[in-house]
């Protein structure tokens, strides 16, 4: 029985207002166009107390990504808390902070995560590099426009 704790900083630039990517994040519709995957099921309660699902199979396994909002500040904040599971297994207990600043014309985004991985079912890599993809895939749909 093990307990790894990690924290991460992820940050990334997009050439669209605050306004803009924050909605990508509020809007059900935006949101599963990028952080979930076209067979998956996801349902999003954006407001503080709001609850996200995110269930996709991974390696034959059905994965639930599950966040509860705890603050959110329009245009500028979002922080949540999130748990794992693989099938019935808790993987993983999170928080996250999601911050959108003005810059060079678009916005700035940082993303810091803390996360508690328990028993090697997830390692602190994996979540960082899913992460990051899920980024690369918003700053995609943001072009797309």
């Amino acid at each position: 029985m093990t307990v790894t704790h990690a924290t991460f900083t992820l940050e990334r630039t997009y050439q669209a207002a605050p306004a803009r990517v924050f909605a990508a994040w509020a809007d059900p519709a935006a949101k599963a166009r990028w952080f979930s995957t076209p067979t998956g099921e996801h349902e999003l309660d954006f407001k503080v107390c709001g609850r996200e699902v995110n269930r996709a199979s991974h390696d034959d396994r059905m994965m639930t990504f599950e966040s509860w909002y705890q603050d959110i500040v329009t245009d500028r904040r979002i922080v949540y808390t999130s748990t794992l599971y693989g099938e019935t297994e808790l993987a993983t207990v999170s928080l996250t902070s999601v911050e959108f600043a003005p810059a060079d014309g678009g916005t700035l985004l940082t993303l810091t995560e803390q996360g508690t991985f328990l028993d090697g079912r997830e390692d602190p890599d994996w979540r960082r590099q899913g992460t990051s993809e899920w980024l690369d895939a918003l700053g995609a749909d943001l072009r797309r426009g």
